[in-house]
């Protein structure tokens, strides 16, 4: 099997400087799905020199925003025309269900259709009032320049969309370093924008790992801001590294997420039903590789038995396997180090006190095929503290622990209490104790009866070390942007501040 070129510099694909090479392996059978060019420092200042001519000298800082949004919208219509082969590769390199890569690409597509209509629905600037009507004076809104994107594996395609498409709708140019595990979509990204018309040298790739390629594209003094989603020490390291060049710093760093549940949403059979359902979708889709993961469910004592064999018979249940296969539910975790993260985690927690009610081992070798995949139960683990290392750490694996509360103060310090902030959901009968609870969680996106559902219109984001500023939404273009107050005198004359 030969390399893929996928180093994309300046309107040219080609492989490592070095000539190295990486294998990614599809996570179900643990077999090599692809080779990709390994590229070092060598090939990120490439990218980077390319990316600061481009927009230095280049057109597409001056492009008309009609134009830029044209793009966005064309590179909609292509994702779409690719939706199943991109969904295909997005399976397969990720192990999620082929049903689950075919939502990514169709959420992908509104999120640039999104900053495609908002970009050229602004207007030029926002006038201020200077007191004086011979002063003319106006905020108008900049490219920051040349914007370094490093993106993770757990959702490539879609996290490479809540970065690329903002920075070249606000006019930017940039290097982008997809995880060196699911690089495959976002190389397939590339080419739709070249394919779409983007100059060359706008939009640069570089396949690779963290160190050198995110660490050079981190402290590069050429780049103007850098952008990273992935785990927190990774994302302590990014900001370490950007501050002697003081650029600007993006940071979607996880999340520890609650999902609260009063006995009150559980009165009815429906409601029942509801609850234990949305508490499986919201720990195990992707095989809870989810920065979102609902992987803290905290429920009232009252109802605590009875929705706690539910959730476990029904989590004995969901069908492991191929995520192209028909009928599977959850894939495999993505890669041997990620299977391993999980069974460290149920081992500590054992040893910690909490029960295990279901999973908490890999499947046996007749009971899933193919047999050779990264692939763990579904995993809950009862009597769970705040003092566990699997309650208090982001195990990004099918792992639910379960708390439990008596008042909605107790419940409200039970979700706050975590470094994170990123997600959080509340499920409860009562209009009024929904909407006290949700103002009291300290999290950026508060679901209330619902879990896991976000719009590009709205911001993402979280509070404490889930991170620093906002994707989506307005703020989603802003993070893109310098803001600049022009201020022009429409009549000067001298102000003989000084005598002579």
């Amino acid at each position: 099997m030969s390399a893929m070129q996928t180093i994309h510099v300046d309107g040219v694909w080609r492989g490592a400087a070095s000539g190295a090479s990486r294998e990614v392996l599809d996570p179900a059978d643990a077999k090599t799905l692809a080779l990709v060019a390994e590229g070092g420092a060598e090939d990120t200042d490439a990218a980077i020199a390319a990316a600061r001519r481009a927009f230095d000298s280049g057109p597409w800082p001056q492009t008309p925003v009609a134009e830029r949004s044209a793009l966005l919208r064309r590179v909609a219509d292509l994702l779409q025309r690719d939706r199943e082969d991109i969904a295909l590769t997005e399976s397969r390199d990720t192990g999620k269900t082929l049903e689950e890569g075919r939502v990514d690409v169709d959420d992908v597509t509104n999120a640039f259709r999104y900053f495609a209509d908002l970009v050229v629905n602004e207007s030029g600037g926002r006038v201020v009032d200077a007191g004086s009507p011979e002063v003319h004076s106006v905020v108008v809104h900049e490219p920051v320049g040349v914007c370094a994107l490093i993106t993770p594996w757990n959702y490539p395609l879609l996290q490479a969309s809540w970065k690329v498409a903002p920075a070249l709708a606000a006019g930017n140019t940039l290097v982008i370093k997809p995880s060196e595990v699911t690089p495959l979509s976002t190389v397939h990204l590339v080419k739709l924008l070249v394919e779409a018309g983007l100059p060359d040298g706008v939009a640069n790739l570089v396949t690779g790992a963290g160190d050198p390629v995110g660490a050079r594209m981190s402290d590069h003094p050429g780049v103007d801001l850098v952008s990273f989603t992935g785990g927190l020490a990774s994302g302590t390291k990014v900001m370490q590294a950007a501050a002697p060049t003081v650029k600007k710093v993006a940071l979607e760093l996880g999340g520890k997420n609650p999902n609260v549940v009063f006995a009150d949403a559980c009165e009815t059979e429906e409601g029942f039903d509801t609850a234990v359902d949305q508490a499986l979708n919201a720990a195990f889709i992707h095989s809870g590789q989810v920065c979102s993961a609902g992987a803290r469910l905290i429920i009232e004592e009252s109802v605590r038995d009875r929705f706690i064999a539910e959730l476990a018979k029904r989590a004995e249940k969901i069908r492991l396997g191929r995520g192209t296969e028909d009928g599977v539910e959850c894939g495999p975790l993505v890669s041997a180090q990620q299977l391993a993260k999980t069974e460290s985690y149920v081992r500590s927690a054992r040893e910690e006190g909490a029960v295990v009610r279901c999973g908490g081992t890999r499947p046996e070798p007749s009971e899933i095929r193919p047999a050779t995949g990264f692939f763990y139960m579904p995993t809950v683990l009862d009597y769970c503290h705040g003092d566990m290392r699997v309650v208090r750490e982001e195990t990004f694996g099918p792992i639910l622990t379960v708390e439990t509360f008596h008042t909605e103060d107790d419940a409200v310090a039970l979700a706050n209490d975590t470094e994170y902030g990123l997600a959080g959901a509340v499920w409860t009968s009562d209009a009024g104790r929904a909407r006290r609870v949700a103002g009291r969680l300290r999290h950026g996106t508060v679901w209330i009866n619902d879990f896991h559902p976000y719009l590009p219109q709205a911001e993402w984001g979280g509070f404490g070390k889930s991170g620093i500023g906002r994707e989506l939404g307005p703020s989603g273009l802003a993070e893109y942007r310098e803001s600049k107050h022009v201020y022009q005198n429409l009549n000067p004359r001298p102000v003989r501040w000084f005598a002579g």
